[in-house]
């Protein structure tokens, strides 16, 4: 069961005058939503206005997932190289589709879709970077040379697109543990973990292994498919 009419009705009547008191000063406004019939399921589109980058974010989401408990939620950030064009020279692309498959086998959860190219740093930037790592630098050295930390990613607006659904709890499907922690930060109360682990492939077995042991990603030989929970 996606979300009802009137529930949409609701969220954007309230939607449409909110001016996000007191938050950072990131106000997000959701502004529409539309089914989407896709290859990995029913799913609705979800676009959000706010103050803060001018980008147009968006959730995907599966089911009725307002003032639910426990929704799987997948935050995943731009990569037009892998997401559109197939790069093999990272995981982002089978990430997103490993996670619209499993959400789309769900009862219910969402694909949030940030606008934040090459962890941040925007596209151009990301293919300077490439262009070191072609020198034979490491993701996270060429990111320093550029001036840049090693993931510039914030998500301050992903944690105000699921108040805005009204989502009470979330199990993050991620294997960064950053991303977890900087959710929690801005008040999203993440209650288990699923990992997205992507066997390596021929091109970016060292950019796996640099965001294991440089960034503390939770990348292991085999994806399991249990669930870490809260408490445990």
């Amino acid at each position: 069961m996606s979300i009802p009419k009137a529930t949409i009705d609701g969220l954007l009547k309230e939607n449409a005058d909110h001016d996000c008191p007191g938050n950072e000063g990131i106000c997000v406004r959701l502004v529409a939503i539309a089914d989407l019939p896709t290859r990995f399921g029913s799913y609705q589109a979800v676009a959000f206005w706010n103050n803060h980058d001018q980008k147009d974010h968006a959730a995907f989401v599966h089911g009725n997932v307002v003032d639910k408990e426990n929704v799987p939620v997948r935050v995943h950030s731009e990569c037009l190289t892998g997401d559109a064009i197939g790069s093999l020279r990272c995981d982002c692309r089978d990430q997103l589709l490993e996670s619209l498959e499993k959400i789309g086998r769900m009862e219910a959860g969402i694909v949030i879709y940030l606008r934040q190219e090459g962890r941040g740093i925007g596209l151009a930037n990301k293919l300077r970077a490439y262009q070191l790592q072609d020198s034979g630098y490491d993701t996270v050295q060429a990111n320093e040379i550029l001036g840049f930390r090693a993931d510039e990613r914030d998500y301050a607006i992903a944690a105000h697109m699921l108040g805005s659904l009204h989502v009470n709890s979330v199990q993050l499907m991620t294997n960064n543990p950053e991303k977890l922690a900087d959710l929690e930060r801005h008040g999203v109360r993440v209650v288990g973990r699923i990992p997205v682990v992507i066997p390596p492939n021929a091109y970016n077995g060292h950019y796996l292994d640099t965001k294991r042991a440089r960034m503390g990603h939770l990348l292991g030989v085999e994806q399991p498919d249990d669930l870490v929970t809260e408490g445990t």
